[in-house]
């Protein structure tokens, strides 16, 4: 058994590590058996391990995790074929910036280079979806090596880190304690773990830039939830008049029930979007302020978004992407930071013309908001023979609590929720997985979002909404929510096809794959196979009853919708494609 009594001399290297993690906060790990020695180590410091079915599930339970916790999320696995499914989810979270530390075990230090059973170049393999890999060779070193994967994970911009340990390294002899190897107790597992202010002169500029405006827009990415900014940029909308929208990634970035709050926009403002009547807004902004956002694809409707004449203020802790796709006045900090102290700058300029604008600003909103109301009325609230995606998230939008966390899979089931569901509130709730948008990571992320609300005493509820064929990928963690008893709402909109894909191929090229359609399954039975409660809802009808019963109940549920196959979600890129259903 690990020595648990303090730096005595009999103590593991795995002991050790164990104590190390919980020092920086971890309370607990997503899991397998290996490595083994850390596991068994582990509940002797306090940390708990849940264990997932699928390796690359392990990773993405991890980023729900740290989304909802603010705590770097930690997942362990062995080498090989478990190492390799951590790429994707690693990727996932290097593109979103989402803090996580992989902790994989290696082969025996004396059986390296020679072919062991499941041995890989892990270094090699993980160095492009990883802000930082290294490899553990020596007890002494310890410490040092997993200070600096937590300082990674946390710092700057946050993001994986990978930390190796040969399996024989893990059961030796800790170090013993001197001159150099000195007992720590800095705690570097939470997100940010640094915050630096912009260049006050920077910030000077923005407010004189952000005054002057004629028609000046703030857009709110995701960095807004890494930094936990989202009451700072309340502040700055209400007392600076600003109208402010957000991405997709940004969504719960402000509260979508303030007068001067648009949603989200992008690519996702065909008709049926929330913001669509609102896309005038956006195409005569002068000035748009860019807070946590990468100006992605998706973001910016492939960069058509904004106009020509567009000038920009881009905040952002990454220097890299401050003016990576538009040229842009430079606000590198902390958003949090920065953002507090622009509104202190801007408090002192003169904002009549602010202020003056906002009652027509807001005026415009609402009867862009209406608009939408008005369109899409029909399509929430018929009885459709094959019920309608829109009809679930209306009554889903009418039952949620503003401190609820909505978890979406890729593809579609991130639209639905982006244009149908209202953030009441500033917060991360809405997760979506827009990193590099995996199918099937929908459930684990939600899984690993209960687990942090539950650790925090959060009486959140937790919903999870996959499509079909994303769902297809992650089967088998229903099993990992009935052991672990999660009371998490899973909604699986079931239309037998690949939507995204086969709608993309036919606006493309005028005909689709074979591969965008599935044969019938019913993953309500699927579902109770496995212990967990499975609903089969059939009729448009029966979506409220079903809803309220899942979202009331203690355990976890699933309810399997037939979907019409027809829906698609308010995608720019299908406009004039397709018929519209209004």
């Amino acid at each position: 058994m690990p020595d648990h009594a303090g730096h005595s001399s009999n103590a593991t290297v795995a002991f050790r590590l164990a104590e190390a993690f919980r020092r920086h906060g971890v309370t607990l790990t997503f899991g397998q058996s290996l490595p083994s020695a850390f596991h068994l180590a582990s509940p002797h410091l306090g940390i708990d391990q849940k264990v997932y079915r699928q390796e690359n599930a392990g990773g993405t339970m991890a980023d729900g995790y740290a989304r909802i916790s603010r705590k770097v999320g930690v997942v362990t696995a062995q080498n090989g074929p478990a190492a390799t499914l951590l790429v994707a989810p690693l990727a996932e979270a290097l593109k979103a910036s989402i803090p996580i530390l992989a902790l994989v075990q290696e082969v025996t230090r004396d059986a390296t280079d020679r072919n062991a059973f499941q041995e890989l170049d892990h270094l090699g393999m993980f160095a492009p979806v990883a802000k930082w890999v290294r490899r553990i060779d020596r007890a002494d070193r310890l410490d040092d090596y997993v200070d600096m994967a937590f300082t990674a994970a946390a710092s700057g911009r946050p993001g994986p880190a990978v930390l190796l340990v040969p399996a024989d390294l893990l059961t030796e002899g800790a170090a013993p304690l001197s001159s150099l190897l000195r007992p720590r107790a800095l705690s570097l597992g939470r997100v940010p773990l640094d915050r630096v202010l912009a260049d006050p002169a920077a910030i000077a500029a923005a407010a004189d830039a952000l005054a002057a405006a004629k028609h000046p827009l703030v857009v709110a990415g995701g960095g807004v939830h890494l930094s936990d900014a989202a009451g700072e940029l309340a502040a700055l909308q209400e007392r600076a008049h600003l109208p402010l929208a957000t991405t997709v990634m940004g969504k719960g970035a402000a509260d979508e029930t303030h007068p001067l709050t648009l949603g989200v926009i992008g690519y996702v403002m065909g008709q049926g979007s929330r913001t669509q009547a609102l896309r005038p807004m956006v195409d005569r902004a002068d000035l748009v302020l860019l807070v946590g956002n990468r100006t992605n694809q998706n973001g910016t409707d492939s960069w058509k978004l904004f106009g020509p004449e567009t000038r920009f203020i881009h905040l952002d802790l990454d220097p890299m992407e401050v003016g990576r796709n538009y040229e842009a006045m430079r606000l590198v900090g902390d958003a949090k930071l920065t953002l507090a102290a622009l509104t202190e700058a801007l408090a002192a300029r003169d904002l009549a013309a602010r202020k003056a604008a906002r009652p027509g600003l807001e005026a415009e909103i609402a009867a862009g908001l209406a608009a939408w109301r008005k369109t899409i009325a029909g399509v929430t609230t018929r009885d459709a023979p094959l019920p309608r995606p829109e009809r679930l998230m209306a009554e889903l939008d009418a039952l949620l609590a503003p401190e609820d966390i909505v978890v979406a899979d890729a593809s579609y089931s991130s639209i639905w929720i982006a244009n149908y569901l209202t953030a009441r509130r500033p917060g991360q709730r809405f997760l979506t997985p827009r990193g590099i948008a995996g199918l099937g990571w929908g459930l684990p992320m939600a899984i690993g979002a209960r687990i942090a609300a539950e650790e925090a005493g959060s009486k959140a509820r937790v919903v999870c909404l996959c499509g079909d064929g994303g769902f297809g990928h992650s089967w088998a963690e229903l099993e990992t929510l009935r052991r672990l008893d999660l009371p998490v709402v899973t909604l699986v909109l079931n239309n037998g096809i690949l939507g995204y894909q086969k709608h993309a191929e036919e606006v493309k090229f005028g005909e689709h794959t074979k591969a965008v359609n599935f044969t019938a399954v019913d993953h309500a039975a699927i579902a109770r196979a496995c212990g967990v409660e499975g609903v089969r809802v059939e009729r448009s009808a029966d979506i409220p009853g079903a809803l309220k019963t899942a979202l009331a109940a203690r355990h976890p549920v699933l309810i399997d919708m037939l979907t019409d196959p027809d829906a698609k979600p308010p995608i720019s890129f299908y406009a004039g494609h397709y018929p519209e259903p209004f």
